[in-house]
């Protein structure tokens, strides 16, 4: 059994790849070290409660002295790093919590790992160096999870690929932009075996309700207004999250050390469409005596917000030979049959 360590998980990302990544796998042991600030909910891993393969340790990962006890204690041989402050609203308000997770945070991780698995640079400790990396066993590496925003924002046309400069707009961006290079640092200084991962904008279940979808489907089913910010022509390229953490798996087991991989989605669509197509389907499944559509309400839009993301995934698809099995009609569907299940048992409609 390999034990690795997994942080932020009870987040919307972690979240869905717990389950999906316990049932795939029987040769993990799998710690999941989350604050559970106000973004993590332990409900969204209940389903692996009793799976004596899983244990959660609440805990901060800018915390040293509790990483290397997780670390000694489980012998930990690999690390995903989902953990991330992640709203731009957020970080513009309180840019420093964004800089405590995500820049001290990820250092003092990754400086744990180094420091446990290797005993100087470039040279593993013998029991790693007698352990050969790889898809079955994958041992001492870092995998971290970053961001589309690193790079910035897109004209009409083009896409973010991974040697696309970093020009970070939002103190959100700017600290995960810092994170990677910090990963980036510890596999250049100190021959680290790192990955780094940047996705676009995620959907599906267990969604925080601040997101974007989440709100437009709580507000149509409640009958309060849908506020899209601006002239609603933002433009974000849609990954579902069951595509993400597959992605996620295959970066982790077999990406090249060292390497970027971005995960896209390949379904670019402005907030309006995204509105528009949410309550469409509404409209068939819940229908009412008017159209959701008549609760959309335009509001001021927000600073620190990029006009275009769009990812280029080609590397992923042709090195790992990933492919995402939703567009974003299918993923749509799903997702909002999930959120209406949930609010149905909560008695929300």
């Amino acid at each position: 059994m390999t034990t690795i360590l997994l942080t932020g998980t009870a987040g919307f990302i972690g979240s869905n790849f717990v389950p999906y990544f316990l049932e795939k796998y029987q040769n993990y042991n799998l710690i999941n070290l989350d604050l559970l600030t106000y973004a993590g909910n332990l409900e969204n891993l209940k389903e692996c409660e009793a799976n004596p393969r899983y244990k959660f340790i609440k805990g901060d990962i800018c915390n040293r002295e509790l990483v290397e006890f997780i670390f000694n204690e489980y012998d930990i041989q690999g690390v995903i790093h989902f953990a991330a402050e992640s709203h731009v609203d957020n970080s513009i308000k309180n840019p420093a919590v964004f800089i405590e997770t995500n820049v001290n945070g990820t250092f003092t991780l990754i400086d744990v790992a180094y420091k446990y698995w290797m005993q100087k640079p470039f040279n593993y400790k013998e029991k790693y160096n007698n352990c050969r990396f790889t898809e079955e066993t994958p041992v001492g590496r870092f995998h971290h999870i970053s961001t589309d925003e690193v790079y910035g924002t897109l004209g009409e046309t083009g896409l973010f690929t991974e040697s696309t400069p970093y020009a970070p707009n939002s103190p959100y961006s700017a600290s995960k932009a810092s994170s990677d290079m910090i990963v980036r640092s510890y596999q250049e200084t100190y021959g680290l075996n790192t990955v780094i991962t940047n996705c676009s904008n995620n959907y599906g279940p267990k969604q925080h309700d601040e997101k974007l979808i989440p709100t437009i489907i709580r507000n149509a089913l409640k009958g309060d207004p849908i506020p899209i910010y601006g002239d609603g022509k933002n433009i974000r390229d849609w990954l579902y999250v069951l595509d993400h953490c597959k992605g996620i798996d295959l970066v982790y087991h077999a990406g090249k050390t060292g390497e970027v991989y971005n995960i896209g989605g390949r379904n670019e669509r402005t907030n309006l469409q995204i509105v528009d197509k949410i309550c469409t389907i509404l409209d068939e499944k819940v229908p009412t005596k008017k159209s959701y559509k008549e609760l959309i309400t335009f509001v001021e839009d927000r600073a620190g917000h990029d006009r275009r993301y769009a990812i280029d995934a080609t590397k992923l698809e042709n090195e790992l030979l990933w492919r995402a099995d939703e567009n974003f009609d299918t993923g749509i569907v799903k997702t909002i049959e999930w959120y209406l299940e949930k609010y149905k048992k909560k008695s929300e409609i």
